[in-house]
């Protein structure tokens, strides 16, 4: 990890595949994520550990399946959402969004029961613990 500032605006610029987040930095042992999203996500748990959303551009909306139901919640540019363990979700953009994830390394981006779908994820999910940001 490099010890010097990064500008979220590069690191972003810096690729085009969506629901495929770049690791910008680390803080303890948690990841420090950006991704660029748009359509949906698939619908996924993580069982061990709480997901921090940060919009830095557009809309997110984050559907979820709650024991009283099922609500989603729309964030705008600058919205702050944590999604808490163990709680189904799926993420989704209709007109595309940045956003800035925090969750500990190696956190699989399509949660922790990944073998539901039986290998068949969309072509647009990437299931990964997030891929490097390219050196500017």
């Amino acid at each position: 990890m490099s010890h010097e500032p990064i500008a979220l605006r590069q690191a972003l610029a810096s690729f085009d595949a969506l629901w495929s987040p770049r690791i910008v930095t680390r803080v303890n042992d948690y990841d420090v994520r950006v991704a660029k999203v748009e359509g949906e996500h698939v619908w996924h748990v993580h069982e061990h550990t709480d997901e921090f959303f940060l919009v830095l551009d557009g809309e997110l909306r984050i559907a979820l399946r709650e024991p009283a139901g099922e609500r989603t919640v729309t964030l705008p540019t600058g919205s702050v959402f944590t999604v808490p363990r163990g709680t189904e979700h799926r993420p989704s953009s209709a007109s595309g969004a940045s956003i800035l994830m925090f969750e500990p390394s190696g956190t699989l981006t399509v949660g922790d029961r990944a073998d539901r779908y039986g290998g068949e994820l969309p072509d647009h999910v990437d299931a990964t613990t997030g891929h490097p940001l390219a050196a500017p």
